[in-house]
């Protein structure tokens, strides 16, 4: 018989952006960015869904059963062998842009997962971490790939896998080097994932390849050991040619500040342009963006994706079997 969670359990969820890819990174290197969302889920006692959206992408996100993060909360009671409860409240704040690039899917997807988690774990009053494994392994297989989501979940760097036995993912946690300071050149134009990875070829050339595999060991080893290898660690071959033209002014900015000597790069599936740079690089690298683009400096959080009992609501301590 499945768990029921008790009206009044109230969680309070944060899980940061991330850019993915990174260059020759394709879909196993994620890197958490200090934009965050913010949902507090509440059981109700009152039956029915009700969703409240502000900030980034408000005005087009659904407030029915179709919005990302009820539809993953409910994925996620059903591999953890809950039900759904009768009564709910999404209440969200939103600084991840929408289809940039930004990894805000992922972020959704992770809130919903997190947020499931924690109104089980309050439900039976277990008050120890979240078990990440299962947040990040569930997130991977519902974004279709590790690298956004693993960064939401934990924070930092992330080096990601799959095991295509157990349809796992592994993912391991790195320290950035403290020198590393992401810009992030943000345009007005949105550009889904599933059209940024629809002309993707089909087949990549054995040189490519190698020569992409190389560049994927040395951007590890630059953004946690030796930022001064960030220029030559950022080159690829896999992806963004393939796409120049579906975001043909990003690529423009892309060569523009790779030819001054800046490591950029295609932000996810785009159209947000990723600048790995220093501190004291960073004014020179905003100095370079034309008008009409949005500059953010968000940093790289150390932590991931956090749940606390919302101090607003009142906590009842019951899941009944």
């Amino acid at each position: 018989m499945a768990a029921s969670l008790a009206p009044g359990c109230s969680v309070r969820v944060r899980v940061p952006a991330s850019s993915a890819n990174l260059g020759p990174g394709f879909d196993s290197v994620g890197l958490a960015l200090g934009l965050w969302d913010t949902c507090v889920a509440t059981v109700t006692e009152e039956p029915g869904l009700h969703i409240d959206v502000r900030g980034e992408g408000a005005d087009d996100l659904p407030r029915d059963a179709s919005h990302l993060v009820h539809r993953t909360m409910l994925r996620a009671w059903d591999e953890l062998g809950v039900a759904v409860p009768p009564g709910l409240s999404l209440r969200c704040h939103n600084q991840v842009p929408h289809g940039r690039g930004l990894g805000s899917s992922a972020t959704a997807i992770v809130t919903g997962i997190v947020a499931a988690q924690g109104l089980y774990d309050q439900s039976r009053g277990v008050t120890g971490p979240l078990d990440l494994a299962f947040a990040n392994t569930l997130a991977a297989r519902l974004e279709g790939h590790p690298d956004n989501s693993s960064a939401s979940v934990y924070g930092g760097l992330t080096l990601s896998w799959s095991d295509g036995d157990t349809g796992g993912t592994t993912t391991l946690r790195l320290r950035v080097h403290p020198d590393v300071s992401p810009v992030v050149v943000v345009p007005a134009e949105q550009l889904s994932t599933a059209k940024a990875r629809s002309v993707l070829p089909t087949h990549v050339r054995h040189g490519d390849a190698a020569l992409n595999s190389a560049r994927a060991a040395l951007l590890v080893h630059a953004l946690t050991s030796d930022p001064a290898y960030l220029w030559p660690a950022t080159r690829e071959w896999l992806h963004q040619e393939a796409r120049r033209e579906s975001f043909a002014p990003s690529m423009g900015l892309v060569d523009r500040l790779r030819a001054l000597g800046h490591a950029a790069v295609i932000s996810g599936a785009g159209p947000s342009v990723l600048v790995l740079t220093t501190d004291e690089r960073a004014d020179a690298v905003e100095a370079s963006v034309d008008a009409g683009w949005r500059v953010l400096r968000p940093g790289v959080p150390d932590h991931g994706a956090q749940v606390e009992a919302d101090t607003e609501a009142v906590t009842f301590p019951a899941l009944l079997d």
